[in-house]
């Protein structure tokens, strides 16, 4: 069986009342493909831990049209994303958007959060199917995320899947810089 044809792996949808009770185990999900930061100090101090997925999840919660994947493998959970749609100046911040082009700005955005396999079902064409699910689900014109530079593993898909450097980003003014990802939706049909 190829990666892209896999059956034995279900997605399954969920809106923000349906969330709270899989926090712990979309943390662990998150945590298992991302070893290289569970055991950082620094890491957490950046705001990228376990626990800070917790509230940033919870955090997200209230923006209408959250939407949540999870893919389950044998009735157990082996990935997630989530997404919700947004605005321009609310994803990007005063003092990115003006370099966001226009066409950008004026379109149906969704911030893309978080994306998250684990290691041994990488490869096998979920995180293709979690992120397709949550284009379905918001229909946007635009997608964008921050990755890592130093995750060569989701830069790789972000390309795949027709994900196009947009600049560096700071979520706070001391944190880590990220990529800056932009995705015009019609050319990932």
């Amino acid at each position: 069986m190829t990666p892209s044809t896999r059956t034995d792996v279900v997605i399954r949808t969920y809106g923000p009342g349906q969330v709270p009770p899989l926090l712990d185990t979309i943390a662990d999900v998150w945590a298992d493909a991302h070893p290289e930061l569970v055991n950082n100090p620094g890491a957490a101090t950046d705001g990228l831990s376990a626990d800070a997925l917790r509230r940033q999840v919870v955090g997200h919660l209230r923006h209408e049209g959250f939407t949540l994947v999870a893919a389950y493998a044998h009735g157990t959970m082996v990935g997630f994303g989530y997404a919700f749609p947004c605005t321009p100046e609310y994803w990007y911040g005063p003092d990115l958007l003006p370099d966001i082009p226009e066409d950008v700005r004026a379109g149906r955005l969704m911030g893309l959060c978080e994306l998250a396999v684990s290691p041994s079902w990488q490869c096998q064409g979920i995180g293709t199917r979690l992120h397709a699910e949550l284009l379905k689900a918001i229909a946007p014109q635009w997608s964008s995320l921050l990755v890592r530079p130093d995750n060569t593993a989701g830069r790789s898909l972000y390309d795949r899947l027709g994900y196009r450097y947009a600049g560096p980003y700071r979520n706070t003014p001391n944190g880590p810089v990220f990529n800056l990802l932009l995705l015009p939706v019609e050319d990932a049909a």
